[in-house]
């Protein structure tokens, strides 16, 4: 593996409490895929990890709650043929998964009124517009 695989900042998901399985994979490859495992599910076991802080790890048990099975999260690679590859990109799917779910809220909205100016300005175009239609109408033209 390459290096840590970093969430956010300086929290990075640690190789420890990674757990690794590998599996035949379908799809493309030939001879070679029916003899390898290259097809690999990362499981990380968000509730009981000591990695993320723990406003961090509330936010993605209950961000991520519809995937989680036992408070363990699970991703799945198998678009590569080679299970280094697909090792990787399970890993980097983990952490931005985690990052997204680990994301601050956004801030609200503040509700802001629109400038008197803008408004007459929008009522008076609205006005002459109306104008230059109603001078289109053949009435009164004899």
């Amino acid at each position: 593996m390459s290096g840590p695989h970093v969430i956010r900042g300086s929290v990075s998901l640690p190789e420890a409490e990674l757990m690794w399985r590998f599996s035949r994979s379908s799809g493309p490859g030939g001879q070679h895929v029916n003899t390898s495992d290259s097809q690999v599910e990362l499981r990380f076991d968000l509730a009981n990890t000591d990695a993320l802080p723990e406003v961090w790890k509330r936010r993605a048990l209950e961000r991520l709650a519809p995937r989680l099975v036992d408070g363990v999260i699970a991703v799945r690679a198998s678009e590569h043929r080679s299970q280094w590859r697909n090792r990787e990109m399970a890993a980097t799917r983990l952490a931005s998964l985690l990052a997204e779910a680990t994301a601050p809220p956004p801030k609200p909205r503040r509700a802001t009124k629109i400038p008197r100016g803008i408004n007459e300005r929008r009522l008076r175009n609205k006005k002459q517009r109306s104008e230059t239609k109603r001078g289109r109408s053949g009435r009164g033209w004899g």
